[in-house]
């Protein structure tokens, strides 16, 4: 294996030991397959580049041309011309996926789901440091600035995975960079040939000023600093606290939410900053079937957990989307119900990774990768699926239990009391206590819930105020409960953590609130409609939901007394904004601005996206077979091109190459180092550049319309060139000297040495291309003649393997009928 094939494979371990240090930041590690694959390639295509030779900048750039269409073929084979080249509509995609990729990586908690948009920046990363390091070490030669986009590679994973395997992660990098410099080493030392007898070697020779030791001692120095920077950096990397940013894993709203599940979206953040934006931009429109249209809650999902200061949704697994759901957990025959159709359109600009549905569903129709948690009944985006800009329609119950039903529901199975009353220990004293206090006069769990929606909502003196921070802090519930200001967020927290300590199950559902009914029968969802509210379960009806902030959301009618005559009374909604109300004109509403209207954001629901409900796509191996499937198709019809320019740059370099053994047309060359060598070598070494050359020669003649003659001799194929190439007097006289320098190797008892034969070559080459039609000079280029010499040169070494693998099994019978020690 020549010195720069090991360089090239040293770069490529390097590049991928050092990226391991990204696995901690995400669940599976099939991306680090995918990112080597295409990292092999990438090699191979640069290792192909310097044999051709190109230029060390055309090296570079077709290595990353080759890159981009390995992305292309991963990420955007669908928006691409043939799947192949990048458009501007593949263009588009990798800048969505990239939004999305930054978005996921505010939102996920450590280890992230290998969503579209992380893989992307996950392996076009891991394939950009690659290109670098394979330029720096291998094309330019200089393995120790290669250690920089290592470490930052190294850094960033670090920094982010907070420590998670550290040191192992720091071994794998430094080895695969310190193994980079040793085989640079080995390189520069084996450029200064075999030394022959003579003298011996005095100390510090090779340690002269431009030997090779200086390099690879300054290298190692710059190494043993890269280290050190590797280790200091992460250290002074600034904290950050949000999403995959956020190396504890920070679950939904505040604290530190080390146990939290890998996917928690920290939903309450962006609820506030929803609560709090200066234009009300339209999110959802929806249009249904139900007799009340101003009454559909969106729910979102459910923040099952609480440690005291979090509440986050529960890590469970997911199955494929059912059809029809389950029926709800507890929910009872004897509860009236009536089934609704929903359709609901997002926003082009709406990414949730949840999808919001009126709970509790049945059964929901939409197109792309999606997933189903059994227990929540929410659906999830599998694999980077999000909102944007889809059309789904939701088939859900509407639940309408009595009042006297909630009041006489038995307790809740023993796994639903045990999961959902859970309050830790943390949790102030104040909080529980100050539930008995406001339920003191109820008889059962449904009047102590009601007790607390009316003291939250209307007796106890609580404020609306989107300002309130959410607290991060165990003494959250209890500030809260002293100053009696805050948002959604604080009101539903304290709810549900009061009514588990009075032992009844409670959960955390966030979502949407009720929209702004539109002239047209549709319902605008805006961003200052997010919601979150409690659900409180009770056996018949299963998970219900109660409404404690005060000027949002609408009161459930089953959370007052019965009235006479009716077993579903009439009850007044809590005072929700003026806007908010029906109008018998088109709205103009703040949920639906004018950029909205331009981009029929607030338009009615949309026809439903046809696509077929999960569907996973091509997988990334397939992906990646088929990338290399077009690779090979671009490189085939280069193939004649490339064989063409390799075997011209050998020809006519035969004479400088370092020390190797060369194959030129049937002579083997020997070069043992650069200037002088042994005079049987040195002659054998001319012989076979001249003879390459006049293959050159001939060759070039052929691509350009003068096929060889092998029955002619060097002289008269000589004549024979200048005469149909029409050559001018230098261009013969050249052509001639090439000649008879190989009559003087092929016949001369001690041939005479003559220089300049490979710049004789390239003055004929140029006379030709000067005499020729411009569609001769492209096919001399592309598709040269010369180039079937491959094929000719393949069936002679097979039949040379053919012959060999004869003689070796015809060796065989002999050699086991020899004679027999006795």
């Amino acid at each position: 294996m020549s010195g720069r094939a090991r360089m090239a494979l040293c770069a490529l371990a390097a590049t991928l030991l050092t990226s391991c240090a990204l696995l901690p930041l995400v669940e599976t590690p099939a991306w680090l397959m995918h990112a080597a694959l295409l990292l092999a390639v990438q090699t191979g295509v640069g290792a192909a580049a310097r044999r051709v030779p190109l230029a060390r900048s055309l090296t570079v750039a077709v290595q990353a041309l080759v890159s981009l269409v390995l992305l292309t073929l991963s990420f955007a084979r669908s928006q691409a011309f043939l799947g192949l080249v990048p458009g501007p509509e593949a263009v588009q995609r990798f800048a969505d996926l990239l939004d999305q990729g930054a978005r996921d990586v505010e939102r996920y908690a450590i280890p992230a789901p290998m969503s579209d948009g992380i893989q992307l920046m996950t392996v076009g990363g891991v394939l950009l440091i690659g290109l670098m390091v394979d330029a720096l070490a291998v094309t330019y030669r200089s393995a120790a600035p290669a250690g920089l986009p290592l470490l930052a590679l190294y850094s960033i994973a670090a920094g982010l995975a907070d420590g998670a395997g550290g040191w192992v992660w720091f071994l794998l990098a430094a080895s695969g960079y310190l193994m980079l410099l040793l085989a640079e080493g080995r390189e520069r030392l084996s450029q200064w040939g075999r030394v022959f007898a003579g003298g011996p070697r005095t100390p510090g020779a090779l340690s002269a000023p431009g030997g090779a030791v200086a390099p690879v001692r300054t290298g190692r120095r710059i190494g043993v600093v890269a280290l050190g920077m590797a280790l200091v950096v992460p250290l002074a990397l600034p904290a950050m606290n949000e999403g995959l940013l956020d190396g504890t894993g920070s679950g939904v709203g505040p604290g530190s939410g080390g146990d939290g599940p890998p996917s928690s979206v920290n939903l309450l953040v962006s609820l506030r900053d929803s609560l709090n934006v200066d234009e009300d931009r339209t999110v959802l429109v929806m249009r249904s079937d139900s007799e009340n249209v101003s009454n559909p809650y969106l729910r979102i999902t459910s923040l099952d957990e609480f440690d005291g200061t979090t509440w986050r949704p529960a890590r469970r697994n997911t199955v494929d989307v059912p059809e029809p759901f389950p029926t709800p957990a507890g929910l009872g025959p004897d509860v009236p119900r009536s089934e609704v159709r929903t359709r609901i359109a997002a926003a082009d600009w709406y990414s949730q990774d949840w999808l919001p549905m009126p709970y509790p569903p049945s059964g929901v129709e939409i197109g792309g990768r999606w997933r189903y948690e059994p227990v929540g009944m929410t659906v999830t985006g599998d694999r980077g699926e999000n909102t944007r800009g889809k059309t789904y329609e939701v088939t859900s119950l509407e639940v309408r239990p009595t009042a006297r039903q909630l009041a006489g529901a038995p307790q809740a199975p023993a796994a639903i009391q045990r999961q959902y009353t859970e309050v830790p220990d943390s949790v102030p004293s104040v909080v529980a206590r100050t539930a008995r206090e406001i339920t003191a006069d109820a008889s059962n769990p449904y009047e102590q819930a009601v007790a607390l929606q009316e003291h939250f909502a209307l007796t106890g003196g609580f404020q609306y105020d989107t300002e309130v921070k959410v607290g991060d802090d165990r003494e959250a519930i209890a500030r809260f409960l002293r100053d009696k200001r805050g948002f959604c967020v604080h009101f539903s927290f304290a709810m549900a953590t009061m009514a588990r300590s009075l032992g009844i199950p409670a959960r955390v559902a966030v979502g949407f609130g009720p929209g702004s009914p539109q002239a047209d029968g549709t319902v605008s969802v805006g961003l200052r409609d997010a919601h979150a509210w409690p659900e409180l379960y009770f056996e018949g009806a299963g998970w219900t939901r109660f409404e404690p902030t005060p000027t949002r959301g609408v009161t459930p009618p089953y959370t007052l007394p019965e009235s006479s005559g009716s077993s579903d009374p009439e009850l007044p909604e809590n005072a929700r904004p003026s806007e908010a109300a029906p109008s018998a004109e088109p709205s103009d509403s703040s949920s639906c601005s004018a950029e909205d209207k331009r981009l029929e954001a607030c338009a009615g629901a949309l026809p439903l996206d046809t696509g077929s409900t999960g569907d996973d796509g091509p997988s990334w191996y397939r992906l990646t077979t088929w990338a290399l499937l077009g690779l090979a198709l671009i490189a085939l019809p280069l193939a004649p091109m490339l064989y063409r320019l390799r075997r011209r740059s050998v020809r006519l370099g035969s004479a400088r190459h370092g020390p190797s053994a060369a194959r030129a047309d049937g002579v083997e060359v020997t070069v043992l180092a650069p200037g002088e060598l042994p005079g049987q070598l040195a002659a054998e070494a001319a012989a076979g550049h001249v003879l390459a050359v006049w293959r050159e020669l001939t060759d070039t003649a052929w691509d350009y319309g003068i096929p060889p003659d092998e029955a002619l001799t060097p002289r008269r194929a000589a004549e024979r060139i200048v005469r149909l190439g029409e050559l001018d007097a230098p261009a013969a006289e050249a052509v001639h000297r090439v000649a008879g320098a190989v009559e003087q190797v092929l016949f001369a008892p001690r041939p005479q040495a003559v220089s300049g034969l490979a710049d004789d070559v390239r003055r004929v080459r140029g006379a030709l291309r000067s005499r020729v039609s411009r569609a001769t000079r492209v096919r001399a280029v592309v598709a040269p003649r010369s180039a079937v010499r491959a094929v000719w040169d393949l069936a002679d070494r097979w039949a040379a393997a053919k012959e060999r693998l004869s003689a070796r099994l015809s060796a065989l019978p002999r050699r086991a009928s020899g004679p027999r020690g006795g």
